[in-house]
């Protein structure tokens, strides 16, 4: 700053809150557009969700209604929530996923502000496990009507062989587990794009769109988004270079699935990710390392969601190990 005054006025919480809604519309205006407009009913049934569980959990703990639930940061929770998991589970999964979210995630470790692991990524490992054949039901891009989606969601009709099908990095990974083929040849199948998977290259651009504009208005910083997308692309390079018959290239790991809404709305969670400078670049590039191998060596086509779990657990530990020298002193001395 050139000019005085130098003192700025804090952001707030809600205005936090709403910025980062305001840069996940692009994403989502992808997902109606590409996949399953069906997710805007999604959308406010986990917001009705996570107000209501906001506000029996703040009754119950005796602390005040008003200030909590204008702040947004249920909402947030409740959209990062629904765009992980598919759009069309019937509406019970969506609640039940989101209450997992805010009641068990948020509220039983404090509250805002004091949770040590991501409420959606818990919500997420927590549906895969309990139900993976329901959170393996992904729609092909396109090509479900409306009324198909919403009887889907809300009517509980699931004639789901008939409309579903793999994603692109579930097709990969099934493809080359099959033993006879390779990445090329898996290329060609409906489920690919250009770059990545069919319609999510849209959404991926979408995403990358709103999270420069939340570098752009400082909510976040660029440690987490840079270690994340660089530590990605290194990995599934090095793999790709040494055999690109059997391993996806970076470009196709950055379109498909979940990177770019985790680089720069999931990565970047200010509650449980790490702190310093530096920290920040561990802890990210340490997802990226372990989403990679999970998605080309473990059980789940995507491993984005238990990478972020395990490098939570790390955080302590890398902040402290991480602290920037205090002022005045160089290696634990004073000057």
């Amino acid at each position: 700053m050139i000019h005085s005054p130098y003192i700025r006025k804090p952001a707030s919480v809600q205005s936090v809150m709403l910025t980062v809604l305001i840069a996940l519309i692009p994403g989502i205006a992808a997902y109606v557009w590409q996949i399953a407009a069906v997710v805007l009913v999604n959308l406010v049934i986990a917001t009705v969700t996570a107000l209501l569980a906001e506000a029996a959990m703040l009754k119950v703990r005796g602390r005040p209604l008003a200030p909590a639930l204008s702040d947004l940061s249920a909402v947030v929770t409740a959209w990062l929530v629904v765009l992980c998991f598919p759009p069309i589970l019937p509406w019970w999964a969506t609640v039940l996923g989101v209450l997992i979210a805010i009641v068990a995630v948020k509220h039983l470790y404090g509250g805002l502000g004091q949770n040590p692991f991501n409420p959606a990524m818990v919500a997420y490992c927590a549906m895969i496990i309990a139900f993976p054949s329901l959170m393996s039901q992904w729609p092909p891009a396109g090509q479900l009507d409306l009324q198909t989606q919403l009887d889907l969601v809300l009517g509980g009709v699931r004639e789901l062989d008939a409309i579903t099908g793999a994603t692109a990095l579930d097709a990969i990974r099934t493809g080359l587990r099959a033993g006879n083929t390779s990445v090329d040849a898996l290329l060609t199948q409906s489920a690919f794009g250009q770059f990545g998977g069919r319609g999510w290259e849209w959404l991926a651009l979408g995403y990358l769109a709103g999270g420069i504009y939340l570098l752009v208005r400082g909510i976040i910083t660029w440690h987490m988004p840079t270690a994340f997308i660089v530590g990605l692309a290194v990995i599934s390079g090095a793999f790709w270079l040494t055999n690109p018959a059997q391993f996806a290239s970076p470009l196709f790991h950055l379109a498909s699935g979940g990177a770019m809404l985790a680089a720069f709305f999931i990565v970047t969670d200010p509650v449980s990710g790490a702190a310093t400078p530096h920290g920040k670049l561990i802890f990210a590039a340490g997802i990226a390392l372990i989403a990679y191998l999970i998605r080309a060596f473990g059980a789940f086509p995507e491993g984005i969601a238990f990478a972020v779990l395990l490098m939570n657990i790390c955080v302590p530990l890398i902040d402290m190990n991480t602290q920037p020298p205090v002022f005045g002193h160089r290696g634990g001395k004073a000057r």
